[in-house]
């Protein structure tokens, strides 16, 4: 498997093709879900909150603040 992920990285497109493939099936997954409208709402909301919470959590993870300041340096003794 690691072998796989190298050689993934050595080449540009095979990774392009393998993350379209991936969105392609989701998609072809959800897409009856998307034909009522209720159901598309609750699908975007899920989306959106999905997205959100990975931001947020990357931005606390490695401390990116709204300002722009760097945080105080932690002290380790």
């Amino acid at each position: 498997m690691k072998d796989f992920f190298v050689n993934v990285s050595r080449y540009p497109r095979y990774f392009i093709t393998f993350l379209l493939g991936i969105f392609y099936s989701l998609y072809q997954w959800l897409r009856p879900m998307i034909k009522t409208r209720t159901t598309a709402i609750a699908l975007g909301g899920v989306v959106v909150t999905g997205f959100l919470f990975i931001t947020f959590t990357l931005r606390a993870m490695l401390g990116v603040a709204e300002t722009g300041l760097t945080p105080p340096p932690v002290d380790m003794f």
